[in-house]
């Protein structure tokens, strides 16, 4: 399976600070919990990526999305 493989799966997807000054993404699905602590720094790359990759996608879309 790579990135491009679509799969209907649901997932509950959290995000925010933890009491450690970390960013976590906490992400839950078919009884797996998957949490994933950042820097913050790390956590602003990981926005960065993904505002990217939206664009990228609305762009392929031809802006229907």
């Amino acid at each position: 399976m790579g990135i491009d493989t679509e799969r209907d799966i649901e997932a509950n997807l959290q995000i925010g600070p933890t009491d450690k000054g970390m960013v976590r993404i906490y992400v839950e699905a078919d009884g797996v919990e998957i949490p994933m602590d950042f820097a913050p720094d790390d956590a602003e790359e990981i926005a960065e990526e993904i505002s990217a990759a939206a664009a990228r996608a609305r762009r392929a879309s031809g802006g229907r999305n």
